[in-house]
């Protein structure tokens, strides 16, 4: 037991000291600086906001998609970045500017082990529902829902992009049986939640944000966000019900018994009615997602 406890303890540190050099190898975007710079200034205008944000096309198409969503429940339709600054607002506008930065700096070509789009689309998807289902249960904290679920892979794409020869030895191991948890301890000695949380504390940001990302397998262990990270968990756990986002990593994902008690909801056959409801809204917006990724 003792040589396992070791070996565990060796690969963990080895993904510590590959995480510290990724720091170092994709430092925040400068559009990500550039944005926060200007939101830190209480003069600054939504036109000279948006100026800086129209740098990067890829950002552009994926907040307007967002300010589009019918979840917002506009009856016009958001064709520019100050239109959208303005229904979004500063505060909401800074952390998706953020969560989406990271997200194109670090993300890789698809291969074999892992389709990018499939990953957007999945992060997206698992990020509407959560604002939603925040916004349904009356959480103040609706936003910071949509940014941690819009991260909450997060982990996954740096495996892949920084360590890939230890994605593809999870992979293999989960082709032979393993879970996708076990395989990434027996690896590299910490979950994808992991490597989210501690990468997103390199860059600052929020640390609530980082203790959802840890966690949202198992929300339980979420000292002081325990109804949010449940809100994810249930969101992630709803693509694969729904059917929504494909993403192979979240195959055979268990439900995490404490979001009962966390969000009142009385049993599975509750359950089951809460997650259908939402489904005809989701299949609404999922064809405008497509070509995003």
């Amino acid at each position: 037991m003792s040589t396992v406890i070791i070996d565990y303890n060796q690969k963990r540190e080895r993904t510590e000291l590959i995480l510290k050099r990724i720091n170092t190898l994709a430092p925040i975007p400068k559009i990500l600086q550039e944005v926060l710079q200007l939101l830190n200034n209480i003069n600054t205008s939504p036109h000279l906001l948006s100026k800086a944000i129209s740098k990067d096309q890829s950002v552009v198409l994926k907040i307007l998609t967002i300010a589009n969503s019918p979840f917002y429940g506009l009856t016009k339709k958001v064709s520019s970045i100050e239109f959208a600054i303005m229904i979004l607002g500063y505060d909401e506008i800074r952390n998706v500017v953020s969560a989406l930065s990271l997200m194109e700096s670090l993300k890789n070509k698809s291969d074999q082990y892992m389709d990018q789009k499939n990953f957007w689309m999945h992060s997206y998807v698992t990020a509407t529902i959560a604002k939603k289902l925040a916004l349904d249960m009356g959480l103040e904290k609706s936003g910071e829902a949509f940014i941690a679920a819009l991260l909450h892979d997060l982990g996954i794409s740096i495996i892949h992009r920084f360590m890939h020869t230890d994605f593809v030895s999870i992979c293999d191991l989960v082709s032979s049986g393993a879970s996708y948890y076990d395989a990434e301890l027996q690896v590299i000695g910490m979950t994808h939640g992991e490597i989210g949380e501690i990468l997103l504390k390199y860059w600052n940001i929020p640390d609530l944000i980082g203790e959802i990302v840890c966690n949202h397998h198992n929300p339980k262990l979420s000292e002081r966000l325990p109804v949010l990270t449940s809100v994810v968990h249930l969101a992630d756990y709803m693509t694969q019900q729904l059917r929504v986002g494909e993403f192979n990593w979240d195959d055979g994902l268990e439900l995490n018994d404490h979001i009962f008690s966390a969000l009142n909801i009385k049993d599975l056959a509750e359950l089951g009615k809460f997650i259908d409801s939402y489904k005809e809204p989701l299949l609404a917006q999922i064809e405008s997602l497509r070509y995003l990724a």
